[in-house]
């Protein structure tokens, strides 16, 4: 069984539009772990229908209602705790389903070489032309954080071969159980959320393990939603205080990486479209 790990904040729609997608998944035994901080526009009553239903369905399912919230760092290892998976796939609320066997390749990876820690795939956006939101994160030496591919034609050949990270989003990564209870989960100190990600690969690349982009697998992804309009989060703050934090433990190792130049990884911000205007989505077998 492979555990698949969602931490909730409002956002209805895209926990409804995500956790529905993902009952698409074949291939593998699975169950859902799902933390909810706080939600007050009618979440709760959603994931506990879901419950109802995924039980029926003969899909285990726990979900956690913390009473506010307690960051994305502390909920998701509160689900580690809850999880039964040799693998764990941690996904944000805002991922959308594209390929119904995402978690069976993607374990495939991940367990074809022992020193692999965390696989990711390439990450879309979910309308046409349907390009590259991401595929894996850079590090430039000076500590500049950028997003390969972004834009990009979703089969631009330059983004279809497998290859090893130096880091990775975690709105969608498959990662083994046994390497998180070796290095330890998040850590809290980057709460509510921001850099937490990188700082747990950077632990696991510490140990000698590497990350892994596979292009083979495709997900829909909703930029920016987890963190958009969430109440008493000062995003730009944060990004700033948690950047710092990252740096300060790992410029020695990402200054000699060899990572891209700084002038490469330049963000371009791209036009949004909501949940209620994006309409079906391409599911692939």
């Amino acid at each position: 069984m492979i555990s698949i790990v969602i931490p909730s904040l409002n956002k209805l729609a895209y926990t409804r539009r995500c956790l529905d997608s993902l009952l698409l998944t074949a291939g593998v035994a699975f169950e859902f772990v799902i933390v909810d901080n706080g939600s007050a526009d009618g979440t709760a009553e959603y994931l506990l229908d879901f419950r109802r239903r995924t039980a029926a369905a003969g899909i285990p399912t726990t979900v956690l209602f913390n009473d506010r919230n307690v960051g994305a760092c502390t909920a998701r290892n509160q689900a580690i705790g809850l999880c039964r998976g040799a693998e764990i796939a941690f996904l944000d609320n805002d991922i959308v389903l594209r390929d119904r066997r995402w978690l069976q390749v993607l374990r495939d990876t991940l367990c074809s070489d022992d020193r692999i820690a965390l696989v990711t795939p390439k990450l879309l956006f979910p309308f046409p032309p349907y390009n590259i939101e991401h595929v894996g994160i850079a590090i430039s030496p000076n500590g500049r954080v950028g997003y390969p591919g972004r834009n990009a034609p979703h089969d631009d050949p330059a983004y279809t071969t497998r290859r090893e990270l130096q880091g990775a989003a975690s709105a969608c990564i498959l990662v083994k159980r046994g390497v998180l209870d070796e290095v330890g989960g998040f850590d809290d100190v980057y709460n509510p959320v921001q850099f937490e990600d990188l700082d747990l690969e950077y632990r696991m690349k510490a140990r000698g393990y590497t990350l892994v982009y596979e292009p083979a697998v495709e997900m829909y992804h909703f930029e920016n939603v987890t963190t958009d309009n969430t109440p008493g989060l000062n995003f730009k703050y944060q990004t700033v205080k948690n950047l710092l934090e990252f740096t300060r433990r790992y410029q020695s190792v990402f200054a000699h990486e060899g990572g891209p130049a700084d002038d490469q990884l330049v963000w371009e911000d791209l036009p949004r479209r909501r949940i209620e205007e994006i309409g079906e989505l391409e599911v692939r077998e």
